[in-house]
């Protein structure tokens, strides 16, 4: 079989973990052609962040204690994880190479005093190119060829936005096959750095926060996988957050469709774009614990057998969000109203998460995060107030409940049942969205009301009886 196995930064961050997965790729590859796909270890893209912010306040000696805080960790791990002396001399060589290169890059920084979107996609690529190293020299010390590669050295091509860039899935697909089945014939297994690629000018760029991910399944259709692996600290996709169910239930198997929609309402475990590459391909993918290898996980496919189509898979939520409530006589029976609105938003750099139009479009109201209230209620202010929009209620600190599943599609009841269990609960609903779908049904509450709203839903649809 040949498999794409992303590791995330929680499997990878203690000897003994490294160790673990070093020696469970090398009985794997016995039988299988893999590709690893490596996140930076835990905290380090957050050192990074730092180190950015740190730069921006011009607090220098901030950002080299912090590089200081990566470098000292990363030869700690390679001095516990590689046994081999002469292995462990050259890791901890490249490594020095990679350090100097940190502080000659914050030093120039800190020189010019700015931070672009370009500079800081250069800066968090060190997470992923130390991992790399860290995790493809175990694997050689436990006695399989391996070879370490960034995104850029693989062949990832992406488009020259900087933080948030797509690939160019045809350059990409044909130079990423070629690297790889080179390595494949020499009975090599490619470690590849997650989440950064490369524009077509060479210059360093990330995919965005969790966007290893979505790495893996880029490289997993370029090269035709049988199946991707996510790993991590969760053994898949559970009905619902276990910190507030504690009788939640790992997912066997789900749809990319309701993946896609879990991803998106805060299934910490994925990047929404994540099955983008996948859906054209129809390639399986499991999402599973390295902690917990006896599980199997959960199976995302095209078409889930008939046995696991419940009519909700699981009740997810997103907290710390804002309501707006925009309203104004002269939007009723205007052409373009909605038009104005987003485009004012989409200008800020706002996304909207939910929408709802009454019928006698007197009023819109939208969802957005905390973080962009103030500015999504700014710019509506000064482009449209007194023009469209007459006057702008805005609701802080509202949490989206979200049921999601397959099987709700044409079933009766679903929004009663929904509906009924927040109402038994006290817990008010300010807002309510389901498509045409009918893949899931979104609420909006209080945040102090999410955990009730969640386990509710969670006894009302008896999901803890899920097979």
């Amino acid at each position: 079989m040949r498999l794409v196995i992303k590791y995330g930064g929680t499997s990878i961050s203690s000897a003994k973990d490294i160790r673990a997965v070093a020696n469970h790729l090398n009985s794997l590859s016995k039988k299988n052609q893999i590709v690893v796909v490596c996140s930076a270890t835990s905290g380090t893209t957050d050192d990074l962040i730092e180190i950015s912010q740190s730069i921006k306040k011009e607090n220098k000696s901030k950002a080299e204690q912090l590089a200081s805080k990566i470098t000292n960790r990363h030869k700690q791990l390679a001095k516990q994880t590689i046994k081999k002396a002469d292995l462990r001399k050259k890791l901890l060589k490249n490594f020095d190479d990679d350090f100097a290169e940190l502080v000659a890059l914050i030093d120039g920084m800190v020189l010019l005093g700015e931070v672009t979107p370009r500079t800081m996609d250069y800066l968090f690529s060190f997470g992923e190119r130390l991992s790399i190293k860290l995790v493809s020299m175990a694997v050689n010390d436990s006695g399989k060829k391996s070879v370490p590669l960034t995104g850029k050295e693989v062949g990832i091509v992406t488009d020259s936005n900087f933080g948030e860039s797509k690939p160019l899935i045809d350059t990409t697909r044909l130079r990423v096959s070629k690297n790889v089945e080179n390595l494949f014939s020499k009975k090599t297994v490619p470690v590849v750095g997650g989440f950064v690629g490369a524009d077509q000018h060479g210059h360093v760029t990330t995919f965005g926060r969790g966007g290893s991910d979505y790495s893996a399944t880029i490289i997993g259709t370029c090269i035709k996988a049988d199946e991707i692996w996510l790993m991590s600290d969760v053994d898949g996709l559970m009905t619902a957050d276990p910190k507030i169910v504690k009788n939640a239930k790992l997912l066997k198997e789900v749809s990319y469709i309701e993946a896609i929609e879990m991803a998106l309402f805060g299934a910490k475990q994925i990047h929404p774009r994540t099955f983008e590459p996948l859906l054209s391909k129809k390639i399986p993918m499991k999402i599973r614990s390295s902690f917990n290898l006896k599980n199997e996980g959960t199976l995302v496919t095209a078409s889930p057998s008939p046995s696991v189509k419940n009519t909700v898979k699981c009740v997810s939520n997103v907290r710390n969000n804002g309501l707006i409530d925009i309203q104004g006589g002269s939007m009723v029976g205007t052409p373009g109203t909605a038009a104005k609105i987003f485009a004012t938003l989409a200008k800020a750099g706002i996304n909207v998460m939910m929408i709802s139009q009454n019928p006698s479009e007197s009023s819109i109201t939208i969802v957005v995060k905390n973080a962009d209230l103030d500015k999504a209620v700014s710019s509506l202010e000064m482009e449209l107030l007194g023009k469209i929009i007459k006057k702008l209620e805005v609701t802080t600190n509202v949490a989206i409940i979200a049921l999601i599943g397959s099987g709700m599609r044409g079933t009766v009841g679903v929004a009663s049942k929904v509906f009924g269990a927040a109402e038994k609960n006290k817990v008010n609903v300010s807002m309510i969205t389901q498509g045409s779908s009918e893949l899931n049904l979104a609420f909006v509450v209080k945040n102090s009301d999410t955990n009730a709203a969640v386990r509710a839903l969670h006894n009302a649809f008896a999901l803890d009886k899920i097979n």
